[in-house]
């Protein structure tokens, strides 16, 4: 066996060795560099460093930027921008990864991404679908909840955990779907109007749409229109709990309630089971406290009201003497009410016998008028005055001589006595 010639073996690297050496292959060759690209995978650390991926339709590149150039930025990068950054390449050695650090960032335009984000948002908001007023309120204490997220998604687990510790007595009905990939916006709209069906029956009163974070592109399923369109649709109040806090989609704005993770969905929908029981308790306690006040308060009037009573036996002694004192003044009264009545009838008595005797001597007096009257209008008055009063045979007055005919008889009735008269001749005055 020949030993193998050192002019074309390979020479044997340390790991750590090799990632020194590119790094150092690295900044001779191209440090600094400038790259144009389109953000994407944005997040920010707590300790304010930057990391994302610029990415073209050939190639994506990690980057990250750490906090002192960070904090020079005029805007912050968001999802889907396009930037020119200038920094280092380097390696990061831990992981063998290639990245650039970044140093400077300019914003270059809004990305292809961004730019169809920007266009579907613009139409549909003109057509009204974003609308507050058509926004619904959450139910306070829904009975069941439908759930559509993917089977293997981290949102899955988040949800199903927040549901089993705040409400673990309220059922969830789950329609998977996929959430990512060419046929993920098409799933949605099917899981959606599987709910819908269960809704309109009354089986489902709220439905929760998630997934957790990832880029622009890993989103972009709810920036579908056809999902957009689904959402308001819905029958029921739905939430839509997509990406982390920083991540926006055309579903948030569709749906009657945007949460800004998964969980924070979950949360909205359902009261914690503790807390009401908490509530209950408090409630009680509340109630409590009011009855034992009541009872206290009714003691204390009963036990006023028997000492003002005091024993039967002396009360029923007061109760008797008024009731003789009340009947005293009652009889007497009475007696001075009689009196009162005896004497207005007596000098009633005396008032008409008074005027009963005016009245008879009034009347006396008239009766006597009328009698000389009538005695003025006897006609036996006038015949003694020397007239006659003649009449015919059949008792007639004649009083004109042209009521007479020659041989008449007629009779003639004196003061004193009556004449059997004869008609001669009748003269006419």
């Amino acid at each position: 066996m020949q030993d193998p010639d050192p002019a074309v073996t390979p020479r044997i690297w340390a790991v750590g060795a090799l990632t020194r050496a590119i790094a150092d292959t690295l900044e001779a060759r191209f440090n600094p560099v400038a790259v144009r690209g389109e953000v994407s995978g944005l997040s920010r650390a707590s300790s304010g460093h930057l990391y994302f991926n610029l990415k073209d339709p050939q190639g994506q590149l990690r980057c990250a930027m750490f906090r002192r150039a960070a904090s020079m930025l005029d805007r912050m990068p968001a999802e889907g921008d396009l930037v020119e950054v200038q920094g280092r390449l380097a390696v990061y050695e831990p992981r063998g990864d290639l990245q650039l650090i970044v140093e400077s960032l300019a914003h270059a335009g809004q990305g292809a991404w961004y730019e169809r984000f920007l266009r579907l948002k613009a139409k549909l908001e003109a057509e009204g679908l974003f609308d507050a007023g058509r926004k619904r309120d959450l139910p306070f204490l829904p009975r069941t909840i439908g759930l559509v997220t993917s089977t293997g998604a981290a949102a899955l687990h988040d949800v199903a955990t927040a549901l089993r510790r705040r409400v673990p007595h309220v059922p969830v009905v789950f329609a998977p779907s996929a959430v990512q990939g060419p046929q993920a916006a098409q799933d949605l709209v099917a899981a959606l109007e599987r709910l819908y069906a269960l809704a309109a029956q009354g089986q489902v009163d709220v439905i929760l749409l998630v997934r957790g974070g990832g880029s622009i592109e890993d989103l972009w399923s709810f920036n579908e229109e056809a999902v957009a369109r689904a959402i308001v649709r819905s029958p029921v109040p739905l939430v839509c709990g997509v990406g982390h806090e920083t991540d926006f989609t055309i579903a948030d704005f569709c749906a009657d309630v945007r949460a800004p993770t998964p969980t924070a969905a979950a949360e909205l929908v359902a009261a914690p089971r503790a807390e009401m029981l908490h509530r209950l308790d408090i409630l009680e306690g509340r109630l409590q406290d009011a009855i034992t006040r009541r009872i206290d308060v009714a003691s204390q009037r009963l036990d006023q009201a028997a000492a003002r009573m005091g024993r039967p036996s002396a009360r029923m002694a007061t109760q008797h003497r008024l009731l003789a004192q009340s009947g005293q003044r009652l009889r007497h009264a009475l007696v001075l009410r009689i009196e009162r009545a005896a004497a207005k009838l007596q000098a009633l008595e005396t008032d008409r016998r008074n005027c009963t005797a005016k009245q008879l001597q009034r009347s006396g007096d008239r009766l006597h008028r009328l009698e000389l009257r009538l005695q003025l209008l006897d006609p036996r008055l006038v015949l003694q005055r020397g007239y006659a009063l003649l009449t015919d045979e059949q008792g007639h007055v004649v009083s004109r001589a042209g009521q007479a005919q020659p041989g008449q008889p007629l009779r003639a009735q004196l003061a004193e006595g009556e004449l059997d008269l004869q008609v001669t001749r009748p003269r006419l005055l």
